[in-house]
């Protein structure tokens, strides 16, 4: 499958040595939603997804892509140190030239 390179970027970013790789891939003003909790900008982003590594130690491997509304979904099957583990996620992102503007997760 043919990521959009922000989006593989999210996918491939490995913490914590890639962050700042990672928050690259967003825009300056953009929008992460995550377990019910709102994260703007790319610090922000960047401390968010740190703190979920290091806390659920998880991968996410795409298995599907589609477009639909504006936005690219992806589903991923996310393993890591998480009740439920693996799951099948869908990421939700929105692009903007050549970063994420915004992304949902759920």
């Amino acid at each position: 499958m043919h990521l959009p390179p922000p989006i593989h970027t999210y996918f491939t970013a490995r913490a914590p040595q890639d962050g700042n790789a990672l928050a690259a891939a967003f825009g300056p003003d953009a929008i992460v939603q995550d377990e019910g909790q709102t994260h703007r900008g790319q610090q922000a982003i960047r401390d968010w997804w740190l703190a979920a590594n290091a806390k659920y130690r998880h991968h996410a491997e795409p298995i599907a892509m589609t477009e639909a509304d504006g936005k690219t979904m992806v589903k991923a099957t996310v393993t890591g140190d998480f009740p439920g583990s693996p799951a099948v996620l869908t990421f939700r992102f929105g692009l903007s030239g050549d970063r994420i503007s915004d992304l949902e997760i759920g």
